[in-house]
């Protein structure tokens, strides 16, 4: 098993980078596999690696890269969530895949394709600028052919309300590279972007029991990690201030596939991030800021069709810059796997 480490600025943890073709194509097997992995890598201090890259050169001829993610769990070692995708995570896997020879090495300007397993995503990532220590990209996640902009919204509703504490909670329910429940952070009691952005437990509490209500409401599974959950205020014209939970605290940013689902919200009428953008006012395909504690991102959806036929082509993130962290070679002995680190 071929192990490397990649880290995209902004992310809660590393990602783990494995050859899928050093892996088992069985399920329990896979976990088992990866769980021993898990327990190697807490032996030598990376217990906070909680995501997981399978990566392989793609049987498909219109891709480079097939990609398949996997969301370590952090109650137990032998937890995963393989339901869902990690955009920062493909970045690390292109860039890992790079480096290792799986794919011709990065330069400026190429393109690299890649097949999400996961949900069928095609993603294409760009590189911007690369170094000896790691690539700037941006992500292009397509839909082709485009596809109608209600086709998003998972209960076919731009504002679905929730039962919680008491009351009906206006939400909406968006999947765009991942599933994601938004919400008015006023709706939580945050009135100010300084609150909003403060290290709350409260918030934090309300946020996820809101996911969990949610879930419940649906019928999905509780114990996951999908859907995603991110609290929105207005921060001007075009633009949003983001607070988002990962696995298992506050996301220090906004995962990349949420950039991509808030921009793909912004896109449909009626939906929370469209109204608290302020995006009927913007220019059509416009840029949407995304202001959160550890950054600004930008997104941009490109749509074509009238108010009536709208569909989402594609969304770019640009200035995403990702830090290659070495190679792992497992060498086995009687119990468990050994790490030696060939690089830091």
């Amino acid at each position: 098993m071929t192990v490397s480490l990649a880290r995209a600025h902004g992310t809660p943890c590393p990602t783990a980078v494995l050859d899928a073709r050093t892996l088992p194509a069985s399920e329990p097997e896979l976990l088992a596999r990866l769980t021993e992995l898990r327990s190697a890598l807490a032996d030598h201090g990376a217990a906070d690696v909680l995501k997981n890259a399978l990566v392989q050169p793609s049987r498909h001829p219109l891709f480079d890269l097939d990609y398949r993610f996997v969301q370590s769990m952090p109650d137990r070692l032998d937890s995963f969530d393989l339901r869902g995708s990690c955009g920062h995570s493909i970045l690390a896997a292109v860039e890992a895949a790079a480096r290792t020879g799986m794919i011709q090495p990065l330069v400026a300007g190429c393109r690299v394709r890649v097949n999400v397993l996961n949900n069928g995503d095609n993603v294409v990532c760009e590189a911007e600028e690369t170094s000896d220590g790691g690539t700037r990209f941006t992500a292009h996640f397509l839909c082709s052919p485009p596809r109608p902009v209600d086709e998003l919204l998972i209960t076919g509703e731009p504002v679905t309300g929730i039962r919680f504490d008491g009351r009906t909670v206006p939400v909406s329910l968006v999947s765009m590279g991942n599933p994601y429940l938004f919400v008015n952070a006023a709706e939580l009691g945050v009135r100010t972007v300084e609150e909003l952005f403060a290290e709350d437990p409260a918030l934090f509490d309300r946020m996820t029991r809101l996911r969990l209500a949610v879930c419940r409401a649906q019928g999905w599974d509780t114990s996951g990690a999908f859907p995603k959950v991110a609290a929105l205020l207005p921060d001007g014209p075009g633009a949003l201030a983001v607070r988002a939970i990962s696995v298992p605290s506050w996301h220090p940013t906004v995962a990349l596939t949420g950039a991509t689902c808030l921009a793909a919200g912004a896109a449909v009428e009626g939906t929370i991030p469209h109204l608290l953008s302020g995006a009927a006012d913007q220019p059509e395909n416009g840029m949407l800021a995304l202001r959160t504690p550890g950054a600004t991102v930008r997104a941009s959806a490109r749509t074509t069709g009238g108010p009536h036929d709208r569909r989402l082509a594609w969304i770019s993130v640009a200035e995403k810059q990702v830090d290659y962290r070495g190679h792992f070679l497992p060498a086995p002995t009687s119990q468990e796997l050994s790490w030696l680190p060939q690089t830091a």
